[in-house]
Order: structure tokens, then sequence, then C-alpha cells
């Protein structure tokens, strides 16, 4: 039987996203979509690609209506938006995963301090799974509230963490230098987002304060038994999609490219959507694009003592709407890869 499935928020970047891969998906059935621009009208009025795909309208937000006709739903509101729905989902029977930063971090104080807010449901802080499977498989299957990592923190710890877990790095010595694509900022009008802004341009932003910080620190810092503190510095890049991360660390010891490229294959055997590539091989956003991958490429900076990682996702996929269905898959009992098993589109 189809799990029935709910999109809130489906009229931004990541909604669009979860539309165009839930429709395929064999084991579910599309009932709900919201969006308070574009209530009471069709989805191709927002997305004319997704027209004979789906064929209902977007409606407004209400909580019991939704958990009326879905067991599962998908939130993509903006960060602060979220907790509060989330609440009342969760009080009618439905199982939520949240697409937003409302449940990632475990303190709320850390949440009030980076998002400016006072969260709304500090309740549900310690039920809250981190939605990354890498990770918290095991937990995501008996869940009932997921939280969707950010694009940049799922890039970024997928590059750390199988060093942080053998203990082979500087806890202090980690730099993340990460550039994103222009969808990464959402489908809201910007002046920086503008074509004739963002195009044949390149920059650094929110230099030492992004929000996603605390989001890779907390997790780092759970794999160390310590606190730990990154330097991250987020780029845009005038492409559409994707997020390369190059993550610096110094090791404890020098090893061989081979010895550590040989500690990630091992690390990450058998997990469906992780390609660890050839010694000497970085990956690229196109080698991504359109799918819910991770690709990583590791060497040894000989000279200066560092490790130094480079991953690839496309952040709307394995970095949001991608992420949000594999963490949907092991709720539901599904194949982990159902529905985003295909492989990145090229060129």
């Amino acid at each position: 039987m189809k799990r029935k499935v709910a999109v809130v928020g489906a009229s931004g970047y990541a909604g669009a996203e979860l539309l165009r891969l839930l429709v395929p998906h064999p084991g579910v059935e599309l009932v709900a979509v919201t969006s308070e621009t574009y209530t009471a009208k069709p989805v191709a009025a927002a997305f004319p690609s997704l027209t004979g795909f789906v064929d209902i309208s977007f409606e407004p937000l209400e909580p019991e209506r939704l958990a009326s006709v879905a067991e599962i739903v998908f939130l993509a509101l903006p960060h602060t938006a979220s907790a509060g729905p989330a609440s009342s989902l969760l009080g009618a029977g439905c199982r939520v995963i949240d697409l937003s930063a409302d449940f990632r971090l475990k303190d709320p104080k850390t949440y009030e301090h980076w998002y400016q807010a006072t969260h709304a449901a500090p309740h549900l802080l310690g039920e809250a799974v981190y939605g990354l499977p890498e990770i918290y498989r095991e937990a995501i299957r008996q869940a009932r509230l997921a939280a969707v990592p950010g694009c940049y923190p799922t890039g970024a710890l997928l590059g750390l963490l199988p060093l942080m877990r053998a203990g082979r790095i500087g806890q202090d010595s980690i730099i993340v230098n990460a550039t994103s694509g222009t969808s990464g900022a959402g489908r809201k009008l910007d002046l920086p987002l503008h074509f004739s802004e963002a195009n044949e341009n390149f920059k650094a932003y929110a230099v030492a304060s992004h929000r996603h910080t605390p989001e890779i620190e907390q997790e780092l810092s759970r794999v160390a038994g310590k606190e730990i503190a990154i330097s991250f510095v987020p780029h845009l890049s005038p492409m559409t999609r994707g997020i390369l991360s190059t993550i610096h660390a110094t090791l404890i010891s020098l090893v061989e490219v081979e010895t550590l490229h040989d500690l990630f294959v091992q690390a990450y055997k058998g997990e469906p959507f992780l390609r660890v590539l050839p010694p000497g091989s970085f990956p690229e956003t196109k080698q991504v694009w359109g799918s819910n991958y991770c690709d990583v490429g590791v060497t040894v900076d000989s000279r200066t003592g560092r490790a130094i990682v480079i991953t690839a996702i496309d952040n709307l996929v394995k970095g949001a709407a991608g992420q949000a269905i594999q963490v949907m898959n092991l709720m539901a009992g599904f194949e982990e890869t159902l529905g985003l098993a295909a492989p990145p589109l090229f060129p």
C-alpha cells in the first residue's frame, strides 16, 4: 500500500524538487501541497515542468486538514516557520520530515543565537533525529520527527566524519571552504541573486558567521566527545545547483594518500549514495547534478601535513529534497534508495 504524503511550502525550490522526486516514487501518493503564494492555483502554475505529472492545486497550510489525508508530511518552510506546524502535525498523528533548521540544533539557546528567534517548540528538540542517514540510519527508522541537515553541513560532515572517527586530524585545525549555486538561497527575490548581480561573479558571504556553522560543530562534537569549533567560509558561485566543499585539517601523523583513501573507502563501504573517487581524482558539481550522490576525493599535502578532502553534492537533492526522501524511505520501511537511484544528469 502506498504511503500518503503531503508537502508544505511546495512552491519553493526545495518544494519543487520534492514534487519532482515524489511524483514517480513507487511507494507514495502525493495527496496535498501547500503554498501561501499560490493558494488555489494548480501546481503547474508555479512549475510548468510538472504539467501532466501533478494534477492537484496548492492549498493553505491547515495542519488538521493535512493530518486527515496524509501519513507523512514534508515541511519545506523557511527557518523559524516550521516548529509550530510540526508540533500540530505530530499531535495529529503524522510523521514529520522538516527541511528547515528548526529541529537541527539540540540547544534552544544556540538556535536563538544563530537564528535570532525564540524556538516555538523546544520540547521537541530532544525527540528530533538529525536526518543524515550515514550517521543516524537506525534512529531515523523509528523517528516521528526528522530534521534534514542543511546543504553545507551535509557536504562538510560527509567529508570530515571518517577522519574524526579515526582520530586522524587535529580537532582544532578544521577549515571548510564551500561554494554553492544560487538556488541554495531559495526562490525569494533578493538583489544579490539577480542575474546581473550574480552572473560572472564569485564571492564569499557570511564569513565566519554562517548559520550552518553550529550544525556542523554540533555533529562533530558528538563524534569527538568534546566541543569542536571550525572555520567555515561559504561562497556564492554563478551556477544554479551544486555545492563543492574543500576541507583542510592537520593530520596527527603524516600518512600516505592511499592510507587516507582506504579509510574513506572502508568508512563508506555499503553506503548507497557515497562515491569515493580514486586517489588523484576529485569531484565536480556537474558529476552529481540532479542526483542524491555525494562524491568524495581525498589527498595528503605532505608539505604542510594536512589532509584535504573535497566533496560535491547537489544542494537541492542530497542537500535537501533527495535526502528528505532518503529519510522518508527509512521511516516508511522502504528500500533506502527507492525513487533516488537514478544517475546524475550530464552535461
